[in-house]
């Protein structure tokens, strides 16, 4: 009887084993590669260098910027556009950009805060955080004061500064894993 007893009990410890394996594996093949330092999910096609935007509707959504609910930022326009599940722009407007920008490269939201003091001293909010460049954090933030204050160029920025309704909007759309996609 003990002898059964301690077969069921290796069995059940094998077994145990294989499913903490297996689940650590299905962890570690939907985690970044290095968690403390956010990047691009994949990058944006190379074969244009920027997106082909309409010219007679400069704040329609750049063609070539994917599919689905996602985030699109054009660099060049300081332009995000919010798009729902069915490519349907539900707000677009224009930000300004800190010191250091993103690589063109489609994200995820790694993280956000909703009130924090910046990396420049200026309390922010809806705070949502998506790549890292030389160790500088990038993501959307508003002022709390409701200012868009040009960064000092000598300091190393990440912050992309929304108007105050627009991060509220951004906050609510764009959860942890929204798709963010970074053109020029």
């Amino acid at each position: 009887m003990i002898r059964s007893s301690s077969g069921i009990v290796a069995a059940l410890t094998a077994v145990a084993l294989a499913v903490i394996g297996f689940l650590t594996y299905q962890a570690s093949a939907y985690a970044p590669a290095d968690l403390s330092a956010p990047g691009a999910a994949e990058s944006v096609p190379p074969t244009a260098s920027k997106a082909p935007r309409d010219k007679n509707h400069p704040t329609a959504l750049p063609a070539d910027s994917g599919t689905g609910q996602r985030v699109v930022y054009a660099l060049d326009d300081d332009r995000v556009w919010l798009v729902d599940e069915g490519d349907k722009v539900r707000l677009t407007f224009r930000v300004s950009p800190g010191t250091v920008d993103p690589l063109p490269a489609r994200y995820v939201v790694t993280s956000r805060s909703g009130t924090i003091v910046g990396s420049d001293g200026v309390a922010v909010e809806h705070v949502v955080r998506f790549a890292s460049l030389d160790g500088v954090a990038i993501g959307f933030s508003a002022a709390v004061d409701g200012s868009v204050t040009p960064p000092d160029p000598a300091r190393k920025l990440g912050a992309i500064r929304e108007p105050r309704g627009a991060g509220a909007a951004m906050w609510d759309f764009a959860t942890i894993g929204t798709r963010i996609t970074v053109i020029n």
